[in-house]
């Protein structure tokens, strides 16, 4: 009867488990999906439609891809409103950054139905921000930043991004139990608790502002032995004159002044004298500040939680263009999603690898051949340097003795 229950049970769950969004930009029917912002002041950059230099499967590896550099990108989809009560929530997408990026975003955005499509910028309120950001040798994170109640909050934990060529799969899970987890490559790079990991709510606890050091408290651990004198031959200069000194033959006090030796470091100098440090019969180790309960601090078992899911975006800027964005995936099944990301980005990736290995290898023979081609040219030009001149050598001796004979 338990295995049958159970059995029911698993059945529902797996009927329950939804993918509420899923893009592979397969061809180019995605431009009536998506929706090109608009945003006054912006300087938009257009997307195109390529798996990109290297790929494993030409039409399962196409994406979309940032095709001019310094650009800002606005680009979003909606989709069938839900919210996640009660269930995880996962958001995963591939990022390809296989122009070698130096600075540029690489992250997605998640909004609620309010978001204007057309005016889409910096600023329009999201529920989630997700994915890579580089910039130069000091930024290469993965930003997980979440809304709530109107303020963005970042992670305090640093979770650090792929910054190769190739594709890479980024994964959000978030719980019902408010935990999480950031996979990259389905590999976990990140996990813990909502609470404890963004500064959402205020602390739990507060110094208590009634509290203070008492005045008698002694944290030294070490004090000056009061025993301890200084000896008597301690005080000497630090300098002194150089004893090997000589005044010099043509030194003429009158015109040059008295003469007084160089001064030189005196090897008998010991610094300041201080007594030497003893444990401290009074020491009370460090005082720590008691802690009370604040009083603004309300639990939220449902931090995790989102009443309306309705877009996606890539809002961002980029320097250096090339990345392409693919296999986006919103789903509340964390195996579905797993299962899915190794279907797309998985079975791609290592014939990718092999094209891009086959690639440089003819580049690295045709730099080779280049070299070769340029370094005996070179040879040529000096060995008709050395014909030239031997020719002329020849035509001044048969001038000399065309000369001697007349």
């Amino acid at each position: 009867m338990k295995i049958h229950l159970f059995a029911v049970l698993l059945g529902v769950a797996l009927v329950e488990a939804k993918v509420y969004f899923q893009e592979t930009f397969s061809d180019e029917s995605y431009v009536s999906r998506w929706v090109q912002s608009e945003n006054k002041g912006k300087e938009f950059g257009k997307f195109k439609l390529t798996p990109g230099k290297f790929y494993g499967d030409a039409e399962k590896d196409k994406g979309i891809q940032t095709s001019q550099d310094a650009r800002f990108y606005g680009l979003s989809t909606k989709f069938e409103p839900f919210g996640n009560k009660g269930k995880p929530l996962v958001i995963q997408f591939t990022v390809k950054h296989e122009q070698n990026i130096d600075c540029g975003g690489g992250y997605l955005k998640v909004f609620d139905c309010s978001l204007d499509q057309k005016d889409m910028h910096g600023d329009s309120p999201y529920l989630i921000m997700f994915g890579p950001d580089i910039c130069g040798p000091g930024t290469k994170k993965v930003h997980v930043i979440f809304n709530y109640k109107g303020q963005n909050h970042l992670i305090k934990k640093e979770i650090r991004c792929k910054d190769d060529v190739f594709s890479h799969l980024y994964t959000l899970i978030v719980k019902p139990d408010n935990t999480y987890e950031v996979l990259i490559d389905n590999e976990k790079a990140q996990s813990g608790e909502l609470e404890e990991d963004w500064d959402i709510l205020p602390p739990k606890q507060v110094k208590d502002p009634d509290a203070s050091k008492p005045e008698d408290w002694d944290d030294r651990s070490t004090i000056p032995d009061p025993d301890d004198t200084k000896p008597e031959d301690w005080d000497q200069p630090e300098h002194i004159p150089d004893p090997d000194a000589t005044k010099p033959e043509d030194w003429d006090d009158e015109m040059d002044g008295e003469w007084e030796p160089p001064m030189i470091d005196n090897p008998d100098y010991k610094g300041e004298w201080k007594p030497k440090q003893i444990d401290n019969p009074d020491y009370k180790g460090p005082w720590v500040h008691p802690e009370i309960d604040n009083p603004e601090y309300t639990p939220e078992p449902e931090l995790y939680k989102y009443d309306e899911v309705c877009s996606v975006g890539l809002d961002l800027w980029q320097v250096k263009s090339g990345t392409i964005f693919d296999n986006f995936l919103i789903s509340d099944d964390i195996e579905e999603a797993k299962l899915i990301g190794e279907e797309t980005w998985g079975s791609t990736r290592d014939e990718a690898k092999k094209m891009k290995d086959g690639q440089d290898e003819e580049e690295r023979k045709k730099a080779e051949d280049e070299a070769k081609a340029a370094e005996d040219s070179k040879e040529d030009n000096e060995d008709e340097e050395d014909e030239d001149l031997d020719d002329e050598e020849d035509e001044d001796i048969e001038d000399e003795l065309g000369h001697d004979e007349l």
